[in-house]
């Protein structure tokens, strides 16, 4: 007989937030991710075009964790015309030594949120210049929140535009997270205005088609764009990429399939095969991170399963050592 332990969103929620520790705690995974033999394999993923929907698993090995996650994150874009939230999920923790079930982590996709934003703090953290103080934001959904607010904690930011198709919510964000984070925060229709005068962009949008211009990259920009983590999406034009001074993927051989990297190389931007330093070489000194203060680089975030076995590692930990969570003899 086994105990598998039944962890709901609320309870994880009160768990994790996204705060140093978390960021941290992807910030290790990234350098596990460069120094270790962790075995990730490619996602699993699956479209069902009908009902505007995909799903994604993910999973990795991390050795020297006695467990290990494997998550299904779920994305049906239509569903708020019915009242349902677009993202959903939850993460299956497995021992890493029998593969028995320890634990089930019903997040409805809290967890990959969190760990989404955290690795957004750790690329401005390593890629973003330290006195960086203007963001720009594309989108309005919960990882634009999360996204800024994530920024927040790494870089001393002072003010913020928001950017997204329904300006009204995005006017509504921007009073949101002006309240929530005491910093100048407005809404805008400007893209170009946006990324030319922003030290940092954050791109959190499921589109389809480019929505930064190469032209307007300027000396000093970051950009980190964490939306396309399908092949059909693309936020970045792929002349920027080819443009940007150092690019940097969360894991090559994955952006060479879903990221703004698959795009350049279609377009013949970017040489087929080309290598670029992941962000786990970045963050373990293998190497060099923006190179001056007038640098353009990119971060290419299309998540990672390493991210999920980091994430679920610490809300198994924390759950067991606070006694929260109801177990299940199986």
């Amino acid at each position: 007989m086994a105990t598998i332990k039944i962890l709901t969103e609320p309870e994880l929620r009160s768990l994790v937030t996204l705060d140093a520790a978390t960021i941290e705690c992807i910030e290790d995974c990234f350098r596990a991710l460069a120094t270790e033999a962790v075995v990730m394999p490619p996602i699993l993923h699956l479209e069902i075009a009908e009902a505007n929907g995909e799903i994604d698993t993910k999973t990795a090995y991390v050795p020297g964790l006695d467990s290990l996650a494997m998550k299904m994150s779920c994305g049906f874009f239509d569903n708020p015309k019915q009242g349902l939230p677009s993202l959903g999920g939850l993460m299956v923790v497995l021992s890493a030594r029998t593969g028995v079930v320890e634990a089930l982590l019903l997040d409805n996709g809290y967890l990959t949120d969190i760990r989404t934003a955290a690795a957004g703090a750790v690329a401005a953290k390593w890629l973003a210049r330290k006195d960086s103080r203007r963001a720009g934001v594309l989108g309005t959904g919960g990882q634009a929140r999360l996204q800024l607010e994530a920024l927040c904690q790494v870089r001393p930011i002072e003010a913020a535009s928001i950017w997204g198709r329904d300006h009204e919510k995005a006017e509504a964000l921007a009073d949101e997270m002006t309240n929530a984070l005491g910093i100048a925060i407005t809404a805008t229709e400007d893209l170009e205005r946006l990324v030319s005068t922003s030290d940092v962009v954050v791109s959190t949008t499921p589109s389809r088609v480019p929505l930064i211009e190469a032209k307007w990259l300027h000396p000093g920009l970051h950009i980190t764009a964490m939306g396309s983590d399908a092949a059909y999406k693309n936020e970045v034009e792929p002349s920027a990429i080819a443009a940007a001074d150092l690019y940097v993927p969360d894991r090559l051989s994955q952006v060479e399939i879903l990221g703004e990297l698959h795009h350049a190389v279609e377009a013949g931007v970017v040489a087929a095969g080309s290598s670029f330093p992941e962000l786990g070489h970045v963050v373990a000194g293998r190497h060099r991170g923006r190179g001056s203060e007038d640098a353009m680089t990119i971060c290419d975030l299309t998540g990672t399963g390493v991210q999920d076995t980091a994430i679920a590692t610490l809300a198994r930990s924390r759950a067991d050592s606070m006694g929260v969570g109801a177990a299940f003899e199986t």
